[in-house]
C-alpha cells in the first residue's frame, strides 16, 4: 500500500530480514489481515525470482508463493490500515484472462477502508492498469504455480 496507493497487490507479502526464514514470515498475515494461520496450512508453490527496474530503484527479490485455503469469510479479516487498503477476490478463470488479454477487465468483489476506518463494499470491473505494475512474467507465473497445484 505505502509503495503503490490505490493499486491492487497481494497482500500479507513479508520482506524477511537476512536472519529470517519463511517460517518468521506467517507472522505477516497476523498482523496485516488479522487471520490466525500456522506455517503448516499453507500449501508452498515455488519461488519466483523477480526483477524490475523502475524509475529511481532497482527490485530485486526471491518470492515464496504460497496458497492458503481458507473457510473464512471476507468479514473475518480485519486489516493493518498501514499495510493493507482493502480485501478483493477474483474468479482465477478471469483473472488468468485479464493477464493472457483475452480480456481487458475482471471483476473483483470485496471492500475498502474508507478515511473513517468503515468498510465500503467494492463490487466493480477493473484493469491491469488497477494493478502494481509488476512484469506480466511476475502475475503469469503465480497463475501457472496455483493452476499446477489445483491439477494434482
Amino acid at each position: 500500500m505505502c509503495d503503490y496507493p490505490n493499486l491492487l497487490d497481494i497482500t500479507a507479502a513479508v520482506h524477511l530480514l537476512a536472519r529470517e526464514t519463511v517460517y518468521d514470515g506467517v507472522r505477516e498475515i497476523k498482523e496485516e489481515i488479522g487471520i490466525d494461520v500456522s506455517f503448516d496450512e499453507l500449501v508452498p508453490l515455488g519461488i519466483i525470482d523477480y526483477h524490475q527496474k523502475k524509475e529511481g530503484f532497482i527490485d530485486k527479490e526471491l518470492a515464496n508463493v504460497f496458497l492458503f485455503e481458507s473457510a473464512h469469510s471476507i468479514d473475518d479479516f480485519n486489516l493493518q490500515p498501514e499495510e493493507v487498503s482493502g480485501m478483493v477476490k477474483v474468479v482465477l478463470n478471469d483473472f488468468e484472462e485479464l493477464w493472457t488479454g483475452a480480456e481487458d477487465k475482471v471483476n473483483i468483489k470485496g471492500f475498502e477502508m474508507n478515511h473513517e476506518g468503515s468498510r465500503m463494499m467494492i463490487d466493480r470491473f477493473v484493469g491491469r492498469d488497477e494493478f502494481v505494475p509488476h512484469n506480466c512474467s511476475y502475475y503469469e507465473s503465480i497463475i501457472r504455480l496455483i493452476r499446477e497445484n489445483l491439477a494434482k
